[in-house]
């Protein structure tokens, strides 16, 4: 049995392929667990426009390379487009973990009948996030607060107004990013927000975010499961 893994992480944009590469990889490498983001093929379209038709091509081809490598594709539920497996019947859900369980439970089915012959050990791991990834910032609200130059209350009335931080992608007006952009004009994607991706640290968004947390564990747990 193998005693270590290595992951191809099919993410949406450059901020996320940043937070795997300098947060997420290093975290997760203490477990023997290394991580290679690619960013998603999306020729034509910007960030946030991201179609299953797409995305199911660059997930057959990093399954056909390599046999002994894991995929896992890391987008998130307010930017895919209605193509998507189990779209439809996640938004006749209300509660974020049932929409969560229904969607991703549907991309796993459709990439395994697609892909049979490179999927067996379950291969594929799907983390179709119910937030754009800037929600994960709201775990530390202090941290911030702090960062982008607004009061503490201010970052807590948003968490009280939608729940949780993984609950804040109800529109496109009042979506993690456009919120923060609103609070702070400066605010920048791949820098500032990066910046306080590592001020508030992975521990701080596992325990606030449980979806991210599951997925995290799960990838935690592939150097004791080798495909």
């Amino acid at each position: 049995m193998s005693d270590f893994a290595e992951v191809i992480v099919i993410v949406e944009g450059p901020t996320e392929q940043l937070f795997v590469k300098e947060l997420l990889g290093p975290y997760i490498a203490r477990k023997n667990v290394f991580l290679t983001p690619i960013i998603l093929d999306k020729p034509g379209q910007k960030g946030g426009d991201v179609k299953f038709a797409r995305a199911k091509n660059d997930i057959g081809l990093h399954l056909k390379q390599r046999g002994d490598t894991w995929v896992t594709l890391m987008v998130d539920y307010y930017g895919i487009r209605s193509d998507w497996p189990g779209l439809q019947e996640a938004r006749q859900k209300s509660d974020p973990g049932a929409k969560a369980e229904t969607i991703n439970k549907a991309t796993l089915t459709e990439v395994e009948q697609l892909f049979s012959e490179y999927t067996r050990g379950s291969r594929f791991i799907p983390y179709v996030s119910m937030h754009e990834f800037e929600a994960l910032y709201f775990s530390a609200p202090e941290v911030l607060a702090s960062e982008i130059g607004v009061t503490l209350e201010v970052v807590s009335s948003i968490l009280e107004e939608c729940g949780e931080a993984e609950a804040i992608n109800d529109s496109p007006n009042t979506s993690p990013s456009h919120r923060l952009r609103k609070l702070s004009p400066r605010f920048k994607k791949t820098t500032t927000g990066i910046a306080i991706a590592k001020e508030v640290g992975l521990e701080r968004m596992r325990e606030s975010c449980p979806l991210f947390s599951a997925w995290v564990e799960r990838l935690e747990l592939l150097s004791t499961n080798p495909p």
